[in-house]
């Protein structure tokens, strides 16, 4: 059994553990169909981008000893290594010879491009023939590009092993722990704790745990500034373990509080240092203050960063599509950590909607920003702006092969297990194997979710001895209920724990209610005050222009009824339930944002206005 991106060593000190990375995989529906498309055009499509935007070439110069014209952001690298992850967890899913001779192509170029001291970074190899190494730790990128190579080494490592990658990033990490040793240096942009840790991991080498902690643990002195940043874009305005909130760079702060969660798991911290009761702190102020409805992170274009408590303009949201991906990733550790199931809330709210956003239906445009509002007449700030719709790439490339790395590797964080069983924290069609006590656990989930929320687990082996199930009853639903082989159904208030001597044919049946329900805004949010929005279930919906056709524009609109109709709409972006709403100009439409400028960029909006008559209604 394989281990997937996240696996907490033996003494860790986590509640839950992640199944195998082959133990769960997607049947079908939303996930597996967004794997699917993710597997047969985003990741091909990919690599000739790689070719197309010089991040191979650079790495070839490199390879050869060549300085000269360095094309791209200093950080092309970091793409590559993305990639290379993606195409390990696809191999490790489902294997196919594509496949194969892509991560062989690329792991070697990788490799024939490091230093013999395992140094790597085209940018300062090809510009300055490898000299004046992280000479600019405030922007060069250089440990940033190489968390993502330890990455995707780790990956390929535990599900398609590659000697290549495997090699460089041993190299890459010797050469790290040799030339920070007894450093109080850190980088600018975190990546490379969450990386080493997981290196440790998989190799047992304490040396690469010691320096993830020191980088988190040195963080918050003030050292970081520059290139017009202050210490705060960094997250380096205070020491992690006293920071009270989330700050600065959304995807930087992501990354440094999944790599801080990471050692506190494997067990560098206590009582004086505080980190997990800080970053418990953290989380919570950052989930009621500074979050979208969402999950997308990031309320201000300048610096890409977080506001302040409760600024959350919906047209003027950054909301990056990495930013959603490092939430998930941050939350997933706490889950594995506490248990608790807030965070995977969270994570299904972000995975929904914040993150599902970030790619078109058809698997090959993108977006880097992802709006909660866009204004029939905007004007686009840059090539980023959301009213241009999504795009086939970016200059700065980091959201593409980071949702094609996720959607990859997605299925690892829909159970986990303890001594006690399995918990079942997503949904989605899906089958469980996972080896318990003296036999193996087998379930089979059918489901149409999100569309639905009705959800079977069905026991297809089981164990001959007692062991709990647990299911998520998330904190939208209000009247969930459980049927066990038919007897019940029960409510379901606050999750579901079921002990007993399971059988083969054994069914579980929850049922999540999921009418469409406006949500008022928080009053402390100027932006949105007064207004509503429309959800169903997990997902967030907005209302686009090209939906109301003979309408007014969605500027206008103004909703005056509390009373929300759905309907299934196979005819309508490949089959999705649509909410019908009232407004002052008549019936409006409502889509499932994730969906949205699917057929086009145009005016879209998630929050709407009420009329005087319903805000005193509802």
């Amino acid at each position: 059994m394989t281990a997937g991106p996240v696996a907490p060593s033996d003494h860790a000190a986590v509640v839950l553990r992640p199944l195998a990375f082959d133990a769960v995989r997607f049947d079908g529906g939303f996930w597996g169909r967004r794997q699917q498309v993710n597997r047969e055009v985003s990741i091909p499509g990919a690599v000739q981008r790689l070719r197309e935007a010089g991040n191979l070439d650079n790495l070839r110069m490199a390879a050869e000893g060549v300085t000269g014209s360095y094309r791209g952001p200093v950080f092309m690298d970091s793409d590559v290594y993305k990639v290379l992850e993606a195409l390990a967890w696809e191999q490790g899913r489902a294997p196919a010879a594509h496949l194969v001779d892509a991560i062989g192509e690329l792991a070697a170029l990788v490799r024939s491009a490091q230093s013999p001291d395992g140094y790597l970074n085209s940018y300062v190899q090809v510009t300055r023939g490898g000299a004046d190494r992280y000479a600019d730790l405030v922007m060069g990128h250089e440990l940033y590009c190489l968390g993502h190579l330890l990455q995707a080494a780790v990956a390929a490592h535990r599900v398609s092993p590659n000697d290549e990658l495997w090699s460089a990033a041993l190299a890459a990490a010797d050469h790290l722990t040799v030339a920070f040793a007894d450093n109080d240096a850190v980088e600018g942009h975190p990546i490379v704790e969450m990386a080493l840790v997981e290196l440790y991991r998989e190799t047992g080498t304490t040396a690469y745990l010691d320096l993830a902690s020191q980088f988190v643990y040195v963080r918050g002195r003030g050292q970081l500034r520059g290139h017009g940043r202050e210490p705060s874009y960094f997250s380096d305005r205070v020491p992690v373990r006293e920071a009270t909130s989330v700050e600065g760079h959304a995807v930087r702060a992501m990354y440094l509080a999944a790599g801080a969660a990471d050692i506190v798991a494997e067990g560098r911290d206590d009582a004086s240092q505080g980190l997990a009761t800080a970053l418990r702190r953290q989380w919570q102020h950052m989930v009621r203050t500074k979050t979208y409805v969402t999950g997308g992170l990031g309320s201000r274009w300048d610096g890409e960063a977080f506001g302040d408590p409760y600024e959350l303009p919906p047209d003027r949201a950054y909301a990056e599509t990495c930013a959603a991906i490092g939430s998930v990733q941050w939350a997933w550790r706490m889950l594995l950590a506490t248990g608790d199931a807030a965070f995977a809330d969270l994570i299904e709210r972000t995975l929904f909607n914040g993150f599902a956003a970030g790619v078109s239906r058809t698997g090959d445009e993108y977006f880097y920003v992802n709006a909660l509002q866009v204004r029939a007449d905007a004007a686009p700030q840059d090539h980023r702006s959301p009213a241009l719709g999504r795009h086939g790439w970016f200059d700065v490339a980091c959201c593409p092969p980071n949702i094609m790395r996720t959607l990859a590797s997605l299925h690892s964080h829909l159970a986990t297990s303890d001594l006690s069983g399995v918990q079942i924290h997503q949904y989605g069609s899906a089958t469980i194997s996972h080896p318990w006590a003296d036999g193996t656990i087998e379930l089979r989930m059918h489901t149409d979710y999100p569309w639905s929320g009705e959800v079977t687990v069905e026991v297809r082996r089981s164990p001959d001895a007692e062991w709990t199930l647990s299911l998520r009853v998330p904190r939208w639903c209000q009247d969930a209920s459980v049927t066990v082989n038919e007897v019940g159904p029960a409510p379901a208030r606050s999750g579901v724990r079921l002990t007993r001597r399971w059988r083969y044919g054994d069914q579980v049946r929850l049922d999540l209610p999921m009418p469409p329900r406006l949500t008022e805004a928080d009053p402390h949010v100027d932006a949105v005050r007064g207004c509503v929005a429309v959800e169903r279930g997990p997902l967030v919906y907005c209302v686009e222009q090209v939906d109301q056709p003979a309408g007014p524009l969605v500027d206008d609109l103004v909703i005056t009824a509390s009373t929300l109709t759905d309907e299934w709409r196979e005819d309508l972006l490949g089959g999705v339930v649509a909410v019908h709403l009232q407004t002052r100009a008549g019936a409006a439409l409502a889509v499932p944002y994730c969906l949205w400028a699917n057929r086009g960029p145009g005016a879209m909006r998630i929050w709407l206005p009420c009329s005087p008559e319903l805000r005193r209604d509802h």
